[in-house]
């Protein structure tokens, strides 16, 4: 029977045991396991600038998080890889962190920092990473059009059925698309399997753009930190790999704050589109068609377009974000 991790020491015993080889989850347990063997006490740097470094990530991240946090001092930590343990046959289901029972939740890593005066700190940190020559887009949330319309409506955004039925158009759901009405496909010459931004029903794709540009801090943040519902630990902070590293010490990472990428990423830009056109797949746009690309700060919305989840709405994040804010 698999086991079920009834504390934080039991926690960590099953991912030393178990999760190195879970490749997907190579990064953030490198950063655990950095993290749980490291020497204390941890000396906080003073003045840290910026919010890309070159370093070993899991001290660059203890250091960011310990300076923000207004730490001089981590006398001691310890680092729980959540996503690990979840996908790990002794570690599914739940684990317990000071007390609250966790199934799932959008932190990556659990972190728990002990520092004088018995200041005790948990905190969840989101991990995203890229392993080729240059930064690609990241994911930031995966879900379907009444999903997407769920979350905001849960969290006191309203979503009118004009807006989930134009989202759905947007998707490809079944029902939505140009190919359930052979009208449609007369001299249609672009995908049949879904409509583009700029197709579908004005009314909702109106109200999708006003609520983007009024509601945009509100959105980033549920999308960052909400995919579940009462999920216990929401991510505080963020750490980037951007891209391959030649070596351990010497990897590049962004680290953010979440409510500090979120106000750096309105201050980027709201929302807008951009024009691009499909050039790969069985689909592909003939030559000068163009489609609307709708992004807000430094997310960018899409349709999943993989095979095994052709309806999905995706979110990611702009390739190389982070030399941008």
């Amino acid at each position: 029977m698999a086991l079920k991790p009834i504390d934080e020491s039991h926690a960590l015993q099953i991912q030393a045991g178990t999760l190195g080889r879970k490749a997907g989850h190579k990064f953030e347990y490198a950063i655990t396991r950095a993290i749980n063997r490291f020497s204390y006490p941890f000396e906080v740097p003073v003045n840290i600038g910026g919010h890309v470094f070159k370093g070993n990530p899991a001290a660059l991240l203890l250091g960011y998080v310990g300076n923000r946090l207004g730490i001089s001092n981590i006398e001691s930590a310890s680092a729980i890889s959540t996503g690990a343990l979840a996908t790990s046959e002794e570690g599914k289901k739940w684990l317990s962190i000071n007390g609250a029972n966790v199934s799932r939740c959008k932190s990556d890593l659990v972190v728990t920092l002990h520092a004088a005066k018995g200041l005790n700190r948990t905190i969840g940190i989101s991990t995203k990473q890229c392993n080729t020559k240059n930064p690609t887009n990241a994911q930031v949330y995966f879900t379907t059009a009444r999903g997407f319309a769920a979350l905001l409506s849960n969290n006191g955004i309203s979503v009118s059925e004009s807006a989930i039925r134009a989202l759905r158009q947007f998707c490809g759901d079944s029902g939505f698309r140009p190919s359930d009405s052979p009208s449609r496909l007369v001299r249609r010459r672009i995908d049949p399997r879904r409509f583009f931004w700029e197709e579908i029903e004005r009314t909702g794709r109106k109200e999708w753009e006003r609520t983007f540009s009024a509601r945009q801090d509100d959105v980033s943040r549920l999308l960052f930190q909400k995919a579940y519902l009462n999920d216990p630990l929401v991510p505080e902070f963020l750490i980037h790999k951007t891209k391959r590293a030649a070596s351990w010490a010497r990897t590049e990472v962004a680290i953010y704050g979440i409510e500090e990428l979120i106000s750096l990423s309105g201050k980027y830009q709201g929302f807008v589109t951009r024009p691009y056109s499909v050039k790969k797949g069985s689909h592909k746009d003939p030559s000068g068609v163009t489609h609307l690309a709708p992004r807000f700060g430094v997310i960018q919305m899409q349709r999943g377009s993989q095979a095994q989840h052709p309806e999905q709405l995706q979110f990611n994040l702009e390739a190389g974000y982070f030399y941008k804010l």
